[in-house]
C-alpha cells in the first residue's frame, strides 16, 4: 500500500512539473500592482490575505500554481464563473505577474476553530489512512503545508471552508484540472468528515 501512494505522488509530481513548465518564468510583481488594486482587492484583499472564508488566501502562495490556476480559469479547464470573467483579459504574463506579486507577500496566521476536529485532521494530514488508501496530504504539500515549488501549492493558514469546498468539487469531478486526477482520486476516497477533519487543521497550519 505505502509503495502504491508513493507511486501515485511521483505521478503526481511528474504531471505537475510538466503542467506548470509554460508558468515557469518568473513575473514582475511591480507590473501587477493595478491589475491587484483595480480587480484582486475585492476578494482577495490588497496583500492577498482574503478574510472571507470562501475566497482564498493568495499571500505567500508558489507563483507558479497562482500562474497556472489563473490559466485554467481563462480557458475553462477550472471552472469558475466570477473566475473566468476576472481571467479572460489576462495575458500570461499578467498572469505570471500577479504569482509573483502574491507569492512575496506575507500570509497572515492561521487558526484552527475545533482543535478535536483539527487533532483528527492531523492524523490524516501526516500519516494518511492506509486501509482507504489516502496518502498523507504532507507527501505532496510538506509536513508544515508549504507546498513543494512548482508542483504543489501552499496550504497552511488557508481558509478551512475553502479548503473543504475544493476537496469536495475534486471528488465530484466539478474541478478536474489536477493533471492525472491525482487529487480527483484521492478525493474519492475520503469521507465528508476526514475533509472536514484536515481542512481544519490546515486553516491552523503556520
Amino acid at each position: 500500500m505505502k509503495q502504491t501512494m508513493a507511486m501515485v505522488a511521483i505521478a503526481g509530481v511528474m504531471t505537475a512539473s510538466s503542467a506548470l513548465a509554460e508558468t515557469a518564468a518568473k513575473g514582475d510583481p511591480a507590473k501587477a500592482q493595478q491589475i491587484v488594486t483595480t480587480v484582486c482587492v475585492a476578494c482577495h484583499a490588497a496583500d492577498g490575505n482574503s478574510v472571507v472564508p470562501a475566497n482564498p488566501k493568495l499571500a505567500g502562495q508558489i507563483p507558479e500554481y497562482i500562474a497556472k490556476q489563473l490559466t485554467d480559469f481563462k480557458s475553462g479547464a477550472r471552472k469558475n464563473p466570477i473566475m473566468f470573467g476576472m481571467a479572460a483579459a489576462l495575458s500570461p504574463e499578467d498572469m505570471k505577474n500577479l504569482g509573483a506579486f502574491f507569492g512575496e507577500k506575507k500570509a497572515a496566521s492561521g487558526s484552527a476553530k475545533d482543535p478535536a476536529l483539527a487533532a483528527a485532521g492531523q492524523k490524516l494530514f501526516k500519516g494518511g489512512n492506509q486501509s482507504s488508501g489516502v496518502p498523507a496530504c504532507a507527501a505532496c504539500h510538506g509536513p508544515s503545508g508549504s507546498g513543494i515549488p512548482a508542483q504543489f501549492p501552499r496550504l497552511a493558514g488557508q481558509h478551512a471552508d475553502y479548503i473543504l469546498a475544493q476537496l469536495t468539487t475534486f471528488r465530484s469531478g466539478e474541478r478536474a484540472n489536477d493533471g492525472a486526477k491525482m487529487m480527483r482520486v484521492i478525493a474519492s476516497k475520503m469521507t465528508d468528515q476526514e475533509m472536514k477533519a484536515v481542512s481544519e487543521y490546515i486553516s491552523g497550519l503556520n
